[in-house]
């Protein structure tokens, strides 16, 4: 290894040099800023924490209950991960080419695992938000197998060429792995980039008929219209994060690759706080309902706070 360190620098050594320089940087910058989407995602947990207990813990054992709690603590179980593979590796010596290549591919899969489990309660919202359609859930259900399919043949082509794509930086003395994005990369996250846009393009279209249906109706907007305007920006948060993801690969952004920490935990609060605040207006709502009715049979007054004129 030494003396291919030895030959590679001494072949051109300001080159070398300045792709030293270049890497070590690259490698440097996800060190500092995993720590920052750890400390974002425990920040929101606490926030949030008194929300979980009253809306969510109170719940029957239910699918949308195991699903809320598995998003909520592997999310940062995830970002620890994160935070102790790149500092581990980090460390002088630890990293082989074996070792980096397998990690890459580690680092995508157990990503790929959050996406997807946040992508069934999407899915999950469009069935609800289209009354329960099967043809929808079916046509949902087929898009989400393709794009785990496309998602897989590019992790396995890539993979079996990230030894060649990393082969002349290796060696190079690096804080960890060396942060090389070359090939079909880019494309890794598409498949799960189309499926969220076509996922938000249902939220759309669903909000835009029952807003203007309501309009026309009764001239006021109600809570379950305010339930799907925060499902249109949850839907476009994580679609617009999967579209920055790729620009960031393909450096289109200029921004420096800062490791996926910030991203998981960014998809990981927002599903956690959309379907706490769910829960939270559905309570509202219940207890709207149940006002309604005195005690002596008389209807009791409300301003409905969850109403939009």
């Amino acid at each position: 290894m030494t003396s291919r360190l030895l030959r590679s620098l001494s072949a051109s050594p300001a080159q070398n040099t300045n792709q030293l320089v270049s890497l070590v940087k690259a490698s440097l910058i996800p060190l500092h800023v995993v720590l920052v989407g750890l400390t974002w995602i425990l920040h929101d947990y606490f926030l949030t924490l008194e929300d979980e207990i009253r809306y969510i813990w109170p719940q029957r054992r239910s699918f949308s209950k195991f699903m809320f709690f598995w998003i909520r603590y592997y999310s940062i179980a995830l970002l620890l991960f994160d935070v102790i593979q790149i500092h581990v590796f980090a460390r002088p010596g630890f990293t082989s080419d074996n070792l980096c290549i397998a990690m890459d591919t580690i680092i995508r899969v157990v990503g790929a695992i959050s996406l997807w489990s946040v992508e069934i309660i999407m899915q999950l919202r469009i069935y609800a938000l289209f009354e329960c359609s099967k043809p929808i859930a079916f046509l949902n259900l087929t898009l989400f197998a393709g794009s785990i399919a496309g998602f897989m043949w590019i992790l396995i082509h890539n993979h079996s060429r990230r030894a060649s794509v990393i082969a002349s930086v290796i060696d190079l003395p690096l804080p960890g792995c060396p942060s090389v994005h070359s090939g079909i990369e880019w494309a890794q996250w598409v498949p799960a980039t189309i499926f969220e846009g076509i996922l938000f393009l249902f939220a759309l279209f669903k909000t835009f008929e029952r807003t203007v249906s309501a309009l026309r109706k009764e001239g006021k907007v109600r809570l379950y219209r305010i339930l799907l305007r925060d499902n249109i920006l949850y839907f476009f948060g994580v679609a617009a994060l999967l579209v920055f993801n790729n620009l960031m690969v393909v450096s289109v952004t200029h921004i420096p690759w800062f490791s996926y920490g910030p991203f998981h935990a960014a998809v990981g609060i927002m599903t956690s706080r959309m379907l706490i605040n769910l829960r939270k207006a559905t309570s509202k709502s219940l207890m709207i309902s149940a006002g309604r009715l005195g005690e002596d049979g008389e209807t009791l007054r409300f301003t409905d706070s969850s109403t939009l004129y």
